[in-house]
């Protein structure tokens, strides 16, 4: 279709802009708030390369500090993760469960690793250590609580970005979190486990780890399906872990963190700098034997 110019007219705003700029006050006054809402609120460090988000540390330092037992209720206690500084704001948060029989210590990798990323991180015990997903689930969100509203870090918290992780039972509990709780900002289950087979209820951006050579929780019966029931809508992946155990989250792994930092700076910190890392969809390689998604967020 041929288009056709329009005659131009001189705007009166347009009009008494040009005849301003020389002195540069009003076109100064009138355009840098908008540059400056343009930007996101929410960004933490610098912009991100692969290096910097598969090095074992971020830019922020850290600091921990322990939460007993007998302090909290509704969970087992644990340890915070946070970034020292307090010059750039309130951060994200995120609780982290560990699997059936396991404590907070086969946890504990991810909170330095994600917390010098620009993370409150809270890694959890349970009240047992036999408690099925849905307990979990209930645990992770006390913990959230307990993080925000009470914790001594809780001022250095955005109580409206918060998002929940977990291994095994935990992961199945941070699938049962984000439908509990829609508000969540992500979810991210490492090669969960739930005898529940369908999350069409959730409405959190969820990342789901499998584990090619899972034999407790198999891809075909817990990962592979959770993934493929949540909505067709949602921002949702599924990363496999290339020739991996059930117990693959428990040690320290690179590809595991380069994704979740990912995940985590997309969703909790609105950040697209991280985009890059997640779409177009990562291909196989020597640690991930299969990526699905749906791109762009």
């Amino acid at each position: 279709m041929q288009q056709h110019a329009l005659p131009r007219r001189r705007h009166p705003l347009r009009t008494l802009l040009a005849g301003t700029v020389a002195g540069g006050g009003l076109l100064a006054t009138m355009l840098v708030p908008n540059a400056q809402a343009a930007e996101n609120p929410y960004e933490r460090g610098p912009a991100p390369t692969v290096s910097s988000i598969e090095a074992p540390r971020g830019s922020y330092s850290v600091s921990q500090t322990s939460v007993s037992s007998s302090s909290v209720s509704g969970f087992g206690g644990g340890t915070i993760y946070y970034p020292t500084t307090t010059s750039e704001g309130t951060f994200g948060a995120v609780a982290v469960a560990p699997g059936f029989t396991a404590t907070q210590s086969s946890m504990a990798w991810y909170g330095p690793r994600l917390a010098s990323q620009g993370f409150v991180v809270f890694t959890i015990n349970t009240s047992s250590t036999f408690d099925q997903p849905a307990s979990r689930g209930r645990q992770l969100l006390a913990a959230l609580d307990y993080l925000t509203e009470r914790s001594s870090v809780r001022t250095r918290i955005d109580a409206t970005r918060l998002g929940v992780m977990g291994h095994s039972m935990g992961g199945g509990g941070a699938l049962e979190a984000a439908k509990s709780r829609p508000s969540l900002k992500a979810s991210i289950p490492l090669t969960p486990w739930n005898s529940d087979k369908t999350w069409p209820e959730v409405r959190t951006p969820t990342l789901i780890f499998g584990a090619e050579a899972d034999s407790v929780a198999s891809v075909g019966s817990h990962a592979e399906p959770f993934y493929q029931s949540l909505p067709a809508t949602l921002d949702k992946a599924y990363l496999e872990l290339n020739s991996a155990s059930h117990s693959a989250p428990n040690s320290s792994n690179t590809t595991i963190a380069k994704y979740s930092i990912s995940w985590l700076k997309r969703f909790i910190d609105n950040d697209t700098r991280y985009e890059q890392f997640l779409c177009p969809i990562p291909r196989p390689s020597t640690s991930i034997e299969e990526y699905r998604g749906n791109c762009p967020h």
